[in-house]
């Protein structure tokens, strides 16, 4: 039995590390534990081509600025390294290849029974993120075996595909990065499936970031229950950058609609029109998996996890990145850090 925290924080990436930043500061005892075998782990194994669409100034966490051109857009690795420099400096405590396979609460006290034995504790932050089981429809398992089937979290570079024809299906911003890279590969023909009609925007308006119009404005950091925030919210997910628009006028990319059904080398779509196939990647996202917290009434009766602004109903329980807890920046790494300093005063203050 490892000895009592006061508070145990689940996940070490962005959020986690947030949240360590200000328990640092609080005097409490606490633990960060993540399931990786390195400090950003989770985004040396994305795709290499992979650069983020906020520039350095808005992908700092808390007391630590991100070297290089600040208006610049850093690379997966980039911000790995930043991770571990971060947790380095910061001196987290921080306990690696540590998976939870059941967090549950008896007397006041949470015990999280880990791959390393059970800690214990009086709080618990869960910051796992968003992405953790990736998210590909069914009907995948129709494809013949001859095919190459790459979830987006997979996907690391195009050697991994063979020759011939690619659908990208998925239009969010890792689906359209990683659609304009196989568009420069003469020996790929390649298709993008999408459920929405796509919204691009610019990176840059003016030479300045369109994140800074955005964090200028207050956009990002809008209550989800104010207007511009419940004005965000129903506006369709974006995608930062002109390079797929432009490739799509050119013809190097060719749009199809929502990819419904699978059948040994085709995908049939929704208006009854198919594609032969090489290769597929499913750029489809990711879900939730809160199996491991067996805790009575810290769900919905749809399995949604029950907060407020990150403060669930059962006493002690806490989230840092969750999609829109608070505002659209929540699951943002240059944003996170306010929802983290709210929840640990608000642990501060139980």
């Amino acid at each position: 039995m490892i000895h009592m925290y006061d508070v145990l924080v689940i996940g070490a990436g962005q959020a986690g590390l947030a949240a360590g930043y200000y328990l640092k500061q609080s005097g409490l005892t606490f633990l960060i534990v993540d399931v990786g075998s390195s400090i950003g782990q989770s985004w040396r194994t994305r795709y290499d081509s992979l650069q983020l669409f906020t520039p350095r100034m808005y992908d700092e966490l808390p007391g630590m600025p991100l070297q290089g051109d600040r208006h610049g857009l850093p690379s997966k690795d980039e911000i790995a390294d930043y991770f571990e420099k971060y947790a380095e400096q910061m001196q987290l405590p921080i306990k690696l290849n540590c998976a939870i396979t059941r967090l549950s609460i008896e007397d006041e006290i949470y015990y999280a029974e880990t791959t390393a034995g059970t800690i214990t504790a009086r709080n618990v932050i869960i910051a796992t993120g968003p992405f953790q089981v990736k998210n590909v429809p069914n009907f995948a398992n129709s494809l013949s075996e001859d095919i190459v089937q790459l979830h987006s979290s997979e996907y690391k570079n195009r050697s991994q595909l063979v020759p011939g024809t690619t659908v990208v299906v998925g239009g969010g911003n890792s689906g359209a990065q990683i659609a304009v890279e196989l568009a420069s590969d003469d020996r790929q023909i390649v298709y993008i499936s999408l459920a929405l009609q796509i919204t691009f925007k610019p990176l840059h308006i003016m030479k300045r970031s369109i994140f800074w119009y955005l964090e200028k404005t207050g956009v990002l950091r809008a209550g989800k229950d104010r207007m511009k925030g419940k004005w965000l919210r129903n506006q369709p997910e974006y995608v930062y950058g002109y390079e797929l628009k432009e490739l799509i006028a050119k013809e190097r990319v060719s749009m199809r609609p929502r990819a419904t059904n699978a059948i040994d080398d085709r995908i049939l779509y929704e208006d009854g029109s198919e594609t032969k196939i090489n290769n597929i990647i499913w750029a489809t996202g990711f879900q939730r998996n809160d199996r491991w917290i067996d805790i009575h009434n810290a769900f919905d009766s749809d399995g949604g996890v029950l907060h407020e602004r990150g403060i669930s109903p059962v006493a002690g329980l806490y989230f840092v990145g969750l999609p829109w807890q608070t505002s659209r920046g929540s699951a943002l790494l240059g944003w996170v850090k306010y929802d983290a300093e709210s929840i640990v005063h608000a642990v501060l203050q139980r």
